[in-house]
């Protein structure tokens, strides 16, 4: 699960285009890392696999359905975005982590959410922390997690580690590595970090809105 097939999509805002006809199909646990020039249509490509925006033309596949068929609350969960500004609500850290076993009417499994907290370097201390008391990397931390307490089939990353610290950036790289290593969740990211450009899988290039270079990793 969690393979993903884009199969001739446009995008246009006020008769502008934004993407143009791309296709592209990622396998199910592969990891694909998205570069290219500000401007070129990183992020709308991402949002439209998010079903966060519609397609001008083409269609969008998550295994065997049209994105359009299933439906938004079934697609959320097994489809998570990430976005560059991480938004965090509520009043605590605590809101932000019960919120994704409130909505599936489940009981809120603290250890879990303190395991994921260590797993980024945070302590349980965090969860009575007033959100708007977090630094930019740590309200980054707290938003992966929450997004990753229920294992989606893909993770849409959007420049997740810019403006993060070496040390913040090596902590959510090894999470986001384990998730698609170890559990087989398909990743596709947006960077424009070198570092994350060495890592190993497919890497593509998009330049006003159209595919410009592929590259394999030998990492």
């Amino acid at each position: 699960m969690g393979q993903l097939c884009i199969n001739d999509v446009s995008y246009t805002v006020n008769q502008q285009p934004i993407l143009k006809s791309l296709d592209l199909m990622v396998a199910s646990g592969e990891y694909v890392t998205l570069t290219g020039p500000s401007g070129s249509g990183k992020s709308t490509l991402l949002k439209l696999i998010a079903s966060l925006l519609t397609p001008t033309s083409g269609t969008i596949q998550l295994d065997d359905s049209q994105i359009e068929t299933i439906a938004p609350s079934e697609y959320r969960k097994r489809v998570s975005y990430c976005f560059q500004q991480p938004t965090l609500f509520g009043e605590t850290v605590a809101d932000n982590l019960n919120f994704p076993f409130e909505i599936r009417q489940l009981p809120v499994d603290h250890d879990l959410i303190l395991e994921r907290l260590q797993q980024v370097g945070l302590t349980a201390l965090y969860l009575t922390k007033q959100v708007t008391a977090l630094s930019g990397g740590e309200k980054q931390r707290v938003a992966l997690i929450r997004n990753l307490l229920f294992k989606p089939e893909v993770l849409l990353l959007d420049e997740v580690t810019t403006g993060l610290d070496a040390a913040n950036k090596a902590i959510v790289d090894q999470l986001i590595t384990d998730y698609n290593e170890i559990e087989g969740v398909t990743v596709i990211s947006v960077t424009h970090d070198q570092q994350e450009l060495q890592r190993k899988g497919r890497q593509l290039t998009m330049v006003a809105g159209q595919w410009a270079t592929t590259h394999e990793s030998s990492r």
